[in-house]
């Protein structure tokens, strides 16, 4: 019997008893690696000691101060930190609680920036199909994965929905990659004309598409063009680097391996390492100074914004990830899951992609390899997938839905940035495993 209103109710979880390094234990002794970083959260493994002591200090000198009435030294310096490394033209920083809400703040920031500058007609927002961008209703509502809106439609705010860059699924035979990127990118100023140029107010899209399409990055000169056409309309950019942000792609931010700068930027997950629940949205200059010289402040707010504790973790883990050098392990690492993926997958049978930047790459399960065909969704192959791999001491983030939130099967790795290269060879060989005794009939 159960109090707690779990994720699944029919399958209740495992219970966690401790976690050191790459691994959980459960409460009956049981270790599994932690492949996927919870859900890419986990970027420096579990029990950090760095990071332990960080939050004990900060708790010993204060736990709590609300933002109406205090800053703290502790999210002065996290803000610090983050905008040193930011691309250029960000310049401010909102903390929050998670990924949702940065994507919450960033919407409302978008939307105030127009009422202050004497824009209040731009109004709309267009994101992509098989986005994800979290599930409070405004993040829901730009969000591109219809499996998690349908039922909530009703609530939704209006919003806007182009093609994603998905080259795998969406890419002409023959098309190259800047002729794709080029079509794609198309969509977006075909939208804005279609709604007016004078409507938009900003564009959403994650660098990396995280847990809906499974670790699937832009081709080409996609996000220069993408970039080139919100200045022209003056359409606000905004990235959700909430998943594939903070080091994971192999660069502290992913959009620095795009070559551009957006206007907002949010971030969540790895930036407290799971240590406290923290996420971030980052403002550029221009939108910091409409405020500024307009209402004087933004028309927002949360209870545990700030908040000391969440600023300890997120300082602790950035200062971890410098210090010792992992963005360089992600890299290198990131090599080396690709090279493993291949040697167990590039042959199967029913894989038919394997994609994805640093330690952050997937694989995409077909049951025909030539035709591209997924499974039938009545399979529920990624469930079978994860529950396998769970079997065999392996935790990995498996969803279904990759193609329109209801065909697809796909395989998320995220593991730590202190992975080793035995970690992975583990990792891989477990999955590989899981992979085949999930496709017994």
């Amino acid at each position: 019997m159960t109090h707690l209103l779990h994720r699944s109710i029919h399958t209740p979880p495992r219970h966690a008893v401790s976690a050191q390094g790459l691994h959980f234990t459960d409460s009956e002794g049981r270790q599994y690696i932690d492949a996927s970083g919870g859900a890419a959260v986990s970027c420096l493994g579990h029990a950090h000691p760095d990071v332990i002591a960080a939050l004990h200090a900060q708790l010993d000198r204060l736990a709590y101060a609300h933002t109406g009435f205090f800053t703290t030294d502790v999210a002065e310096e996290l803000a610090d930190t983050l905008i040193a490394d930011a691309p250029a033209g960000l310049s401010h920083v909102y903390l929050v609680s998670g990924g949702s809400e940065a994507v919450e703040a960033a919407l409302k920031m978008a939307r105030q920036y127009f009422t202050e500058t004497g824009q209040p007609q731009r109004r709309h927002i267009i994101a992509r199909r098989q986005s994800y961008h979290g599930n409070t209703l405004g993040a829901l509502a730009a969000g591109g994965n219809e499996w998690r809106r349908a039922q909530f439609k009703p609530l939704l705010m209006e919003a806007h929905h182009i093609a994603p860059c998905f080259a795998y699924r969406e890419q002409w035979e023959g098309e190259t990659d800047a002729d794709y990127a080029a079509r794609a990118a198309g969509e977006l100023e075909a939208k804005i004309l279609e709604l007016g140029v004078d409507t938009v107010a900003a564009f959403v899209a994650e660098p990396v598409v995280g847990a809906t399409a499974g670790a699937v990055p832009a081709v080409g000169d996609y996000y220069k063009r993408i970039r080139a056409i919100c200045d022209k309309y003056g359409v606000l950019l905004i990235l959700d680097e909430v998943m594939c942000g903070m080091g994971r792609t192999g660069s502290l931010y992913a959009c620095e391996q795009d070559g551009i700068s957006p206007d907002l930027l949010t971030i969540a997950k790895g930036l407290g390492g799971g240590y406290q629940p923290i996420g971030a949205t980052l403002l550029s200059e221009k939108i910091y100074q409409a405020f500024a010289q307009g209402s004087g402040f933004f028309q927002h707010g949360h209870t545990y914004m700030g908040h000391p504790m969440a600023a300890a973790a997120g300082l602790a883990v950035q200062k971890v990830i410098k210090q010792d050098n992992l963005l360089a392990n992600v890299q290198a690492m990131g090599v080396e899951l690709r090279q493993q993926l291949q040697a167990a997958f590039g042959q199967h049978a029913h894989v038919g992609d394997i994609r994805g930047r640093g330690l952050f790459q997937a694989i995409e399960l077909v049951e025909d390899r030539q035709t591209k065909a997924p499974f039938d969704p009545a399979r529920k192959l990624h469930a079978r997938i994860k529950s396998e791999a769970m079997a065999r001491g392996l935790m990995v983030y498996p969803m279904g839905g990759t193609i329109d939130g209801v065909r697809g099967d796909h395989v998320l790795l995220a593991p730590p940035f202190i992975v080793t290269p035995s970690d992975v060879a583990e990792i891989t060989g477990r999955l590989s495993e899981a992979v085949n005794a999930a496709l017994q009939p």
